[in-house]
Parts: C-alpha cells; sequence; structure tokens
C-alpha cells in the first residue's frame, strides 16, 4: 500500500529528494538567467548537460572540449548534473522498492536499473563500500551513479555511506575522463581543425549503438 507524498517527504529519504530538486530548479534559475546576458556561453553549458543526459558523460565532456569550454567548467558542469541524479534517483528508487511511493513515468526505467543492479550485486558484495565504488567509476556499460546507487540499496548499505561512496566514484570518474578526453581532443586538433567534433560525433554513435545493441541482444535470447 503506497503512501502520501507528505509522510515520505519527512523521512531521510524525502530530505535528499528535496534537496535533488531544489539543486535541479537552482540549476534552470541560473542556466534562465545567464542566458540574458551571456546566451551563447550558457547555452553551450547546458549543452553539455543535455548531452550527459543522452549520451553520458564522457560524450558531454568531449561536446565540452569540442565547443572550448574550460577544463573547469566541463568538469563542474558534469559532476553538477549526475549529483542532482543522484539526489533525485536514489530516494525515489528506495521509495519504489518499498512500494510507497510510485512515479508510473519512471517505473520501466526503475525497472530496468533494479535487473542491472540484480545482476552485479553478487559480484560487488564480496568488496562492500571499496567494490561499489569501482562499480561507479568503471567505465563499462549499465554502471555508474544510478545503478550504483541501486546496488547500495540492494545491499543494504545506509544512506549516507551509498551517497558517499557513488558521489565520490562519481566525482573521480569525471575528472578522469576529463584527463583523457583533453588529451584525445588535443591529438585531434593537431589533425583537423574538426577533429574535435568528429571525435565527438563517434563517441555520440557508440552510445547510440550499444543502447541499440542492448535493446535487441534480450530480445534475440528470449526468442
Amino acid at each position: 500500500m503506497t503512501a502520501s507524498w507528505r509522510t515520505v517527504l519527512r523521512t531521510s529519504e524525502g530530505l535528499v529528494l528535496i534537496t535533488g530538486v531544489g539543486l535541479s530548479l537552482a540549476t534552470v534559475a541560473t542556466l534562465t538567467v545567464g542566458s540574458l546576458w551571456f546566451a551563447t556561453y550558457t547555452q553551450l553549458v547546458a549543452a553539455v548537460i543535455a548531452t550527459n543526459l543522452v549520451f553520458g558523460r564522457v560524450t558531454a565532456i568531449s561536446l565540452g572540449h569540442a565547443m572550448g569550454l574550460g577544463d573547469l567548467v566541463v568538469v563542474m558542469a558534469n559532476m553538477l548534473i549526475e549529483t542532482v541524479l543522484v539526489l533525485l534517483f536514489y530516494p525515489l528508487f528506495v521509495f519504489s522498492l518499498g512500494q510507497l511511493v510510485e512515479v508510473q513515468v519512471l517505473r520501466p526505467y526503475l525497472t530496468t536499473v533494479r535487473e542491472a543492479a540484480e545482476r552485479h550485486q553478487e559480484r560487488i558484495r564480496r568488496y562492500g563500500t571499496i567494490g561499489l565504488f569501482l562499480f561507479v567509476w568503471s567505465p563499462f556499460w549499465m554502471t555508474g551513479p544510478i545503478v550504483g546507487c541501486a546496488i547500495g540499496v540492494l545491499l543494504g548499505l545506509s544512506m549516507r555511506s551509498i551517497l558517499a561512496v557513488v558521489l565520490a566514484g562519481t566525482y573521480v570518474a569525471i575528472l578522469g575522463w576529463a584527463l583523457v578526453m583533453k588529451e584525445l581532443h588535443e591529438q585531434a586538433a593537431r589533425i583537423s581543425v574538426l577533429g574535435p567534433l568528429v571525435l565527438f560525433a563517434v563517441l555520440a554513435v557508440l552510445v547510440v549503438g550499444g543502447y541499440l545493441l542492448r535493446r535487441r541482444v534480450p530480445t534475440r535470447g528470449r526468442k
């Protein structure tokens, strides 16, 4: 039986959700105000954030470098959006798992994330929080902060441990990829002026291809 939103928002997870909503609204407000005075620059930052949501952090970092944004801005933009995702997803997953409240539009996504978490949890259980950190840091498919939060919940870790480990792993991964992508873009720029944009396009195609392949493989298996 589901509880009311008023009830769940009074819990620790509810406070995390409120923080995530507040941070997301503050981000939208900042981008909106920034577009009034620094339209082009703000649009580039917004594009990096949107790319992270659609294609992931590596492609977003690549776009930021290709567009000539500073290293600090690229890193902070990706850290910001992934922090928001963690603060929003973690409580919603806990509420859904405990059947406290359910957001129907997110139900398919939460189910997919839970299935991915269940596949990895036994492997990570052996190493505890270190294993969770490495999982979040790992660049492989269906790893990262979202599935990492779900695994932490399924392993029974405390909220503080989950958020601390997942966010730490996320930040270290972003910093690492920022260094790698900066070097790759410098090499690509030496080859051609359009090299950085080509590198970004290749990464986007790889992400889309991986997503489509992942959707087809389970279908074949069932057949």
